[in-house]
């Protein structure tokens, strides 16, 4: 992207170019056509006027339109419009003079001619491009302010971003040194573990995360640590399977930790004598996904209401800023086997899938009596 005095310049749009070689076809073809269709040897001589008085107009639209007119400085711009006419026909009467020196049939003559017929038809040709002109002008102006306001609502949107991650890396970060916390007070051996996972934690958050999009390995790798944490913490049944080929795959750094910090957070909680947090990531060609499966013995509304607690609300939101419009999210009441009898449309899930995954991700929070599921689908990036 190129900047001028910190102003973005921004290129020739296609459409603006097509207008501009239209613009430079159509007296041309017009007056061959109706003055010269038997005697196509002129047609060249037609083409090259046109080709000669283009740049005028084009400094017409971009300068004299642009910088007077859509600022309002409507003199000057007046007086620049006659001068530019002005110019016009003196450069119409020259090109005309230096042609009518070479060897030209009658009708070619004519056409040349001194005479106030052709000098009315040069003057409204010349109206009819200015006004071409200017024409452009407005068409560029529209198509400048949509790129405008789409880069204003893309960086609106990663600011958003920025700010729910910055939100994102302290919860987890203060909910790991509370693990910490619990293990010194019951002067655990352990505690030395936990602080080299923390150390190898910290380092993927300082270090490795800092890109809009990492590899696949490297959250997984960052996932397994913070699991190894939590095992070493509690006594659960914790399982952690990668299937399918992650090399290569690229995705958002802390994507899936809140769903698996949540699987730890209400299954410890509760007071079942055997707890247990099964996670699942799956590769796939056209989609990763992630199943967190923990034990709970709360009732379901009470369930529901946890759903949007501070660590899944910030990952909902991340969620819906990389997928806009294209997620759905859902609290169902089942067996851990896929059997719904109802449906419950979750609130407040509108800030992280907007920004990178349009039309590719889904996201369901599946609860029973006796266990709590979330399987979030994405669509992965190629490195």
């Amino acid at each position: 992207m190129e900047y001028d005095n910190d102003r973005k310049i921004i290129p020739a749009h296609k459409a603006e170019i097509f207008y501009w070689i239209a613009f430079v076809l159509l007296c041309p073809i017009i007056n061959a056509i109706t003055f010269f269709w038997f005697d196509p040897i002129f047609w060249p001589a037609l083409l090259i006027t046109s080709i000669i008085t283009f740049p005028i107009y084009f400094f017409y639209s971009r300068i004299a339109v642009a910088e007077l007119l859509f600022k309002k400085r409507y003199i000057a711009f007046s007086f620049a419009s006659l001068s530019i006419f002005i110019f016009i026909q003196f450069i119409l009467l020259g090109i005309n003079s230096l042609i009518s020196q070479f060897p030209l049939s009658l009708p070619e003559q004519f056409y040349l001619s001194s005479s106030s017929r052709v000098l009315a038809r040069d003057v409204s040709w010349s109206l009819i491009n200015i006004f071409i002109a200017t024409a452009i002008a407005f068409i560029k102006k529209l198509f400048d302010e949509k790129i405008m306001v789409r880069d204003l609502q893309r960086d609106n949107t990663m600011f958003r971003l920025k700010y729910l991650q910055s939100q994102l890396n302290p919860h987890f970060l203060f909910n790991t040194l509370n693990s910490i916390y619990s293990l010194s007070l019951q002067k655990s051996d352990k505690a030395a573990d936990v602080i080299v996972k923390l150390a190898d934690i910290m380092r993927y958050l300082i270090y490795e995360c800092n890109e809009p999009k990492i590899f696949l390995e490297k959250e997984i790798e960052f996932i397994q640590n913070y699991i190894e944490i939590e095992k070493i913490r509690y006594k659960a049944d914790v399982r952690f399977s990668v299937e399918g080929e992650t090399k290569g795959i690229m995705i958002e750094p802390f994507l899936f930790i809140s769903f698996i910090e949540n699987g730890f957070k209400y299954a410890m909680n509760d007071d079942t004598p055997n707890p247990f947090v099964w996670i699942t990531i799956k590769t796939e060609p056209e989609r990763i996904t992630l199943n967190v499966i923990n034990n709970t013995n709360i009732d379901l509304e009470t369930q529901a209401k946890r759903i949007n607690g501070t660590s899944l609300r910030n990952s909902k939101s991340l969620l819906e800023i990389l997928y806009p419009d294209s997620h759905a999210l859902n609290i169902i009441q089942t067996d851990i086997h896929p059997s719904q009898k109802s449906i419950l449309r979750m609130k407040n899930a509108k800030e992280r899938l907007e920004i990178f995954y349009p039309d590719s991700h889904t996201l369901n929070a599946i609860l029973n009596n006796n266990s709590f599921t979330v399987s979030l689908v994405v669509k992965p990036h190629a490195a």
